[in-house]
């Protein structure tokens, strides 16, 4: 009996060393994947390692067989100068060195962050010691070059450095007009006498430029335009007075915290009263452009002449599910609708639209048939004429060649996550063509030459790094290469020895589009932790076949790490798959898509043994922030572990332009607002959760981070949060800030999501 008793406690013994080197050994094996985790993420997001040759930006010249550049001088010069090349040959000469940039009594040139010719070629404007406003570079300092005689001289008058926008010649090229504090100025450039044509701009009142909603959903900035004939401009001017003020809280720079207010409209409250003037150049009364509706109630979304006597405005009304096209006359202010688009939930801008036959007709870009299709439109009224003759969307128009009658546009009608050159008659005869080469599948982009002859075509697929080249159309002839990938796509392809797969999964009668990415030593006999990728709302699509840069990187390095990576386009993402799918989310974003996520999570887990449906975690950044909370609020037998980066908690703390396009006002879907806003559902969490804001976000407030975590806290749930001071909505400001999130969110996984195989 003692004997039987010694060999038990022996093997006890045995069994509990064995135990603990096994655990030592597991452990070890989870510092290598964490390190190894973390060190590739300082390639990516610190090091740089693998960032791509970049070409440009660079512009098409008028004759649309060359190109201009800013590149650096070539040594002993210093600086940087304008540069032509030849777009087929690379034949290159300088336009501009950097000798002839520098200022008088100054040492170096000017650094050139844009440039513009006048329209004669005598002349030209530089912009430089630039300053963000919101999102871009958009107030500086301007110069001109007068290139018979040399004389650099800068505009404004003395005005304070950095402080004017927008700048731009008149047609002649004899004086120039811009933005300084909310007024516009017109300053002549053989003298430099300067006339404001406005003198009210003030905090509210805006004129020349735009308020905060208009330029983060709308792309309005430069608020003003030039006749044709440089006798008026049009511009834009906002009244502010009324619309709530947010306040953002700086903490981090001075003694004593700063505030910046910004009118931010948000959803359902009150917008700026918004209308478009005409005024002469050599100043005067405005003559303002009658648009009808309540000027706080609609949106003037885009201003263009149509000749020196007439503006055409885009107009849409509140809910944004019509788009009238409007003709104003700018000695009377008299308006008529020219051509309205209309839908039950959204209609959408047409970013640029193509005038032909000298004006007398333009092109649009219209879903009333179920399909994104360009028509042909009569200037004087008239039936629209369907140009792009099938089932399958346009993604963009790309460029005109009138002269052969043709109309490029990209499209991808049999792949949602491709991209495709094609073409169509003007006249909309015969059926659209692909010009891009059928054995060429993935995403291609193109910025075609003036005449339609040449373009800039930029290709990549999810695990091809991308390149440019010049392309003579319509052949689709590579002329001559613009980038060499060779180096990066030696770096990389150790780290895509297992290639991304592309599946589908259904849902409600619908097919979603994913990818997936697994360990490079996967063994499809084993079960993996599922990390899900998310944004899913109307504005971007994840599932593309193109080279996703460094967030790629970073996906690719957390299933090395031990995880199946995978994202999925819900339905109400912007992929061409046809009006009806991108409109199915209407006054239901945020529950339509965290059903069809929990969805497709469940059946690829019943497709493939290989997932572990125990270990399943979801992260996104903005709207995928607040996807990834109503995914784990709402479903959280399906995810258990999220990162919910910048979220909009509610929706209703969210800005007008964006909120009410996809879910009409919150007093009129009083449920909508609920059930889309994952606040409501805050009770059900049960995993772990992590939330990360930055104090400074001006678009997606920190506000609405605070109100969960009230919520959290009221309800006794344990959660993570983390908070980067006086940060944007980007997270990227500051030395080694972005690196830092990254590591977060996948320390997060790491410690929560037991990475590897079982």
């Amino acid at each position: 009996m003692q004997r039987l008793i010694r060999q038990s406690r022996q093997a006890l013994a045995w069994t509990a060393v064995l135990v603990l080197v096994g655990g030592v050994a597991a452990q070890a094996r989870q510092d290598a994947r964490a390190q190894a985790l973390f060190d590739q993420i300082d390639r990516i997001f610190q090091h740089n390692e693998y960032a791509p040759r970049r070409f440009g930006p660079a512009r098409w010249l008028p004759d649309g067989t060359a190109y201009a550049i800013v590149e650096p001088a070539v040594p002993p010069a210093t600086g940087r100068e304008i540069v032509r090349y030849d777009a087929a040959t690379g034949a290159r000469s300088i336009l501009v060195p950097a000798s002839r940039l520098v200022p008088q009594g100054a040492v170096a040139p000017l650094d050139i962050s844009d440039y513009v010719w006048s329209a004669d070629g005598k002349r030209l404007l530089v912009f430089t010691n630039t300053r963000k406003v919101w999102r871009d570079n958009t107030r500086g300092d301007y110069w001109v070059l007068t290139l018979d005689d040399g004389r650099l001289r800068q505009l404004g008058g003395g005005a304070p450095e950095a402080s004017l926008m927008f700048a731009k010649f008149s047609p002649d090229g004899t004086r120039a007009a811009y933005v300084r504090g909310n007024n516009i100025y017109v300053e002549r450039l053989d003298d430099g006498r300067i006339t404001p044509l406005t003198t009210d701009g003030s905090e509210t009142t805006i004129n020349g430029t735009s308020d905060w909603v208009y330029e983060e959903e709308l792309g309005v900035r430069d608020s003003f335009r030039w006749s044709p004939d440089g006798r008026h401009i049009a511009y834009w001017q906002f009244d502010s007075t009324g619309v709530g003020s947010f306040s953002l809280i700086n903490t981090t720079d001075t003694l004593y915290p700063v505030i910046t207010r910004i009118p931010y409209p948000k959803a359902g409250t009150t917008n700026s009263a918004v209308r478009i003037g005409v005024v002469a150049a050599e100043g005067g009364d405005t003559r303002w452009i009658r648009t009808p509706g309540d000027p706080r109630n609609t949106y003037l979304a885009r201003l263009e002449w149509i000749d020196a006597g007439t503006v055409a405005i885009q107009q849409l009304n509140r809910l944004q599910n019509q788009n009238d096209f409007l003709m104003g006359e700018a000695a009377s202010g008299d308006v008529r609708r020219v051509f309205r688009d209309e839908s039950n939930t959204w209609v959408d801008l047409v970013e640029e639209v193509q005038w032909l036959d000298r004006g007398s007709s333009f092109l649009w870009i219209t879903e009333r048939d179920g399909w994104r299709h360009v028509v042909r439109v009569p200037r004087d009224g008239g039936d629209a004429r369907l140009i792009t003759r099938f089932d399958a969307d346009v993604i963009a128009v790309a460029g005109v060649d009138e002269a052969q009658g043709w109309l490029y546009f990209t499209a991808s009608p049999l792949n949602a996550t491709q991209v495709y050159l094609y073409r169509s008659r003007l006249d909309g005869s015969g059926v659209p063509e692909r010009v891009t080469p059928a054995d060429q599948a993935g995403t291609h982009a193109y910025d075609i030459a003036p005449g339609g002859r040449m373009a800039f075509h930029t290709y990549s697929r999810f695990d091809r790094p991308a390149t440019t080249d010049v392309v003579a159309l319509p052949a689709h002839q590579s002329l001559r290469s613009l980038t060499d990938a060779s180096s990066l796509t030696a770096k990389v392809a150790p780290l895509l020895v297992r290639p991304v797969e592309f599946f589908t999964v259904d849902v409600g009668g619908s097919s979603l589009d994913g990818w997936m990415l697994k360990p490079s030593t996967f063994d499809p006999s084993r079960r993996y932790p599922v990390i899900v990728f998310v944004y899913g709302e109307p504005a971007s699509q994840t599932v593309t076949d193109r080279w996703g840069g460094g967030r790629m990187l970073f996906h690719r390095a957390l299933a090395d790490a031990g995880y199946v990576v995978v994202s999925v386009d819900n339905r109400g993402t912007p992929a061409p798959k046809g009006a009806a799918w991108r409109k199915s989310v209407y006054g239901t974003v945020g529950d339509l898509s965290s059903k069809d996520q929990a969805t497709a999570v469940r059946a690829l887990a019943s497709r493939h043994s290989y997932i572990d449906a125990s270990r399943v975690g979801v992260w996104g950044w903005s709207g995928g922030g607040s996807n990834t909370l109503n995914m784990m609020f709402r479903f959280p037998d399906v995810f258990h572990v999220g990162v919910s980066v910048a979220p909009v908690p509610d929706q209703r703390l969210y800005d007008t332009i964006y909120q009410e396009r996809y879910m009409g006002l919150p007093q009129e879907n009083v449920e909508g607002y609920r059930i889309g806003s994952p606040i409501n559902f805050a009770e059900g969490l049960k995993g772990r959760l992590l939330v990360v804001h930055g104090s400074g976000d001006d678009n997606v407030h920190y506000q609405g981070t605070e109100r969960l975590i009230n919520r959290l806290i009221e309800l006794g749930k344990p959660f993570d949060t983390m908070v980067y001071p006086n940060r944007t909505h980007a997270i990227a400001e500051g030395p080694g800030t972005t690196v830092h999130v990254y590591r977060l969110i996948a320390r997060y996984f790491l410690e929560h999501l037991t990475p590897g195989p079982r």
